[in-house]
């Protein structure tokens, strides 16, 4: 059934319902609008305003800060400089200070000398060859007599320097540096193969001498070295066959291949070696014997003993 339209009323078509008075029209595009200008124009400009006055608050703290850091700057600089003459002053003086005092122990070394050789002529002429010879015997197995003989010469040195990007300066890596351990390793591997007298760098070995280090300096007997350090044996002449074969050899040999290590060895013949200096010696004292118990037996241990 067909109804009609009246001249007032607006047709209902299958796209949608449209009411209201003709040329009204409604769709999708208010709401796209709305999307798009969700902010009203009347907002927006406190917004951008809030948003330059940051951007130039911002630029001001940063141009404070540099000029501030750039003040520090200049005021260490200046005392840098001002404290410059005073530390090469101090290091001026250290330097003489151990040129003085290296003098006095060469004085004292030398004079060290002469009395051992007056006692080694009184010797000779209070006691029997056969005691003197036992003697002699002794004193070269302690290092308290110089030597002479073959043997064998291990030298050990630092690798090149490399220059720092940062600072410009030479600096040697740590794992191309010869450190106090690697002379004990090689000392103690030279003894291992039968070596009967050792030095580093003409300072003579005995039973009481010391390796270590103090900072990056390396001290034989408290005396400090300086690179390259030559360690010299005097044994028998298969050694240096010995020490080329053995492990230590062997680990040397890589580090100056992949580090750069300075590593030789080289068999010499006439080697000698100084006495060393007159160690400080110790002498062992009996324990005072415990009052024996009434009863006759042993005296009781002390508390913890074992």
């Amino acid at each position: 059934m067909t109804t009609g339209a009246g001249p007032n009323e607006r047709p209902v078509t299958g796209t949608g319902l449209t009411s209201g008075p003709p040329g009204a029209s409604y769709g999708t595009d208010l709401l796209d609008q709305l999307f798009r200008e969700s902010l009203d124009s009347g907002y927006a400009l406190p917004v951008i305003e809030r948003s330059r006055g940051r951007r130039v608050f911002l630029r001001i703290l940063t141009a404070v800060t540099a000029l501030i850091v750039g003040f520090l700057f200049a005021i260490a600089y200046e005392k840098v400089v001002a404290e410059k003459p005073q530390r090469q002053t101090a290091r001026d003086g250290l330097i003489s200070d151990i040129h003085t005092r290296q003098q006095r122990v060469d004085a004292l070394t030398a004079q060290a000398e002469q009395d051992r050789n007056q006692v080694s002529s009184l010797q000779e002429a209070l006691l029997s060859n056969s005691t003197l010879e036992k003697l002699r015997t002794y004193e070269a197995a302690t290092g308290l007599r110089k030597v002479t003989g073959d043997g064998v010469v291990v030298t050990l040195s630092d690798g090149p320097p490399t220059v720092d990007p940062v600072t410009g300066q030479k600096e040697t890596p740590s794992d191309s540096r010869v450190l106090y351990f690697d002379l004990r390793t090689v000392v103690n591997e030279l003894f291992a193969d039968g070596a009967e007298a050792v030095s580093i760098n003409g300072q003579r070995l005995t039973a009481l001498s010391t390796i270590r280090a103090a900072g990056e300096a390396i001290l034989v007997d408290f005396k400090p070295l300086i690179g390259p350090y030559k360690v010299s044996a005097i044994g028998p002449g298969s050694m240096e066959d010995d020490f080329n074969g053995s492990a230590t050899a062997e680990l040397y040999r890589k580090l100056s291949s992949t580090k750069g290590m300075g590593f030789s060895v080289k068999q010499t013949d006439g080697l000698t070696l100084p006495a060393a200096a007159t160690p400080q010696l110790y002498y062992a004292t009996p324990l005072t014997s415990a009052s024996p118990s009434p009863s006759g037996g042993s005296p009781s241990p002390s508390r913890g003993g074992k």
